[in-house]
């Protein structure tokens, strides 16, 4: 008899914990829609670690599947010549400033802007630096510079502040004629 109490009491047990571990059950971390195109360019950037573009495009679809924590630990591990990349640095601005740190990307984008700067004297620059990216990183440097000034660390979590420091970032405009 003691046996068979002992047994019971094990199967009482194990039930109890079943219940108790819920009916949610694993997720995946990206949304529907996006694991099929992340895994192939997960596969690519696997294959080819040492390959720019393979990590740029891979960062930027961790940031279309908003896990901007993706992309800066993608980046964080990537080589130093990886990571070196105008490109791979531009996009880890971005998953930078989606983490809600807003300091480390303006340090991020100003050296950017500081490698692609001889483009606009025509001068020979690093490999991926074009007037677009160049453009870009000026642009989000002047609105992550209003921002720090203004004390907002994380955009999303101080709107107001945001919006008046974005306003103030963009009122000047800026041509540049080559």
């Amino acid at each position: 008899m003691g046996l068979r109490a002992y047994g019971m009491a094990v199967l009482a047990a194990a039930a109890a914990m079943w219940v108790m571990s819920g009916t949610q059950h694993e997720r995946p971390v990206l949304a529907a829609a996006q694991p099929e195109a992340v895994r192939v360019l997960e596969m690519r950037a696997a294959t080819h670690p040492g390959d720019p573009d393979a990590t740029r495009a891979l960062a930027q679809a961790y940031l279309d599947a908003r896990q901007p924590g993706l992309a800066v630990v993608l980046v964080e591990g990537a080589s130093p010549a990886v990571r070196g990349d105008v490109r791979v640095q531009h996009v880890y601005a971005r998953a930078l400033i989606d983490e809600g740190r807003n300091e480390e990307a303006l340090a991020v984008d100003q050296r950017v802007v500081s490698a692609c700067a001889p483009l606009t004297d025509g001068a020979p620059v690093p490999a991926g630096c074009d007037p677009v990216l160049f453009a870009s990183a000026m642009r989000r440097t002047d609105i992550l510079r209003a921002l720090v000034a203004s004390g907002v660390e994380d955009a999303q979590a101080q709107p107001e502040e945001s919006l008046v420091a974005y306003q103030n970032a963009t009122r000047e405009a800026r041509v540049m004629v080559q």
